[in-house]
C-alpha cells in the first residue's frame, strides 16, 4: 500500500514538473512527456484497484 502511494506521488510530481517545463519553455516534448506520465499513472491506478478487487473476490471464494 505504501509503495503504491509513493509511486502515485512520484508520477504526479513528475507530470507536474513536465507540464511546468512545457509552460516555461514552450517545447512540445515536455507536454508529450507529461501526457505519457499521466497515461502510465492512470494505468498503474487501474492495475492497483484491480488487484484490490481480486483480493476481495478471493476472500469470498
Amino acid at each position: 500500500m505504501l509503495i503504491a502511494r509513493w509511486i502515485f506521488l512520484l508520477l504526479g510530481a513528475a507530470a507536474i514538473v513536465s507540464f511546468a517545463m512545457y509552460i516555461g519553455t514552450g517545447q512540445p516534448r515536455f507536454r508529450h512527456y507529461g501526457i505519457v506520465i499521466v497515461k502510465w499513472a492512470v494505468f498503474a491506478g487501474l492495475a492497483f484497484f484491480a488487484v484490490l478487487v481480486l483480493e476481495r473476490l478471493a476472500m469470498f471464494v
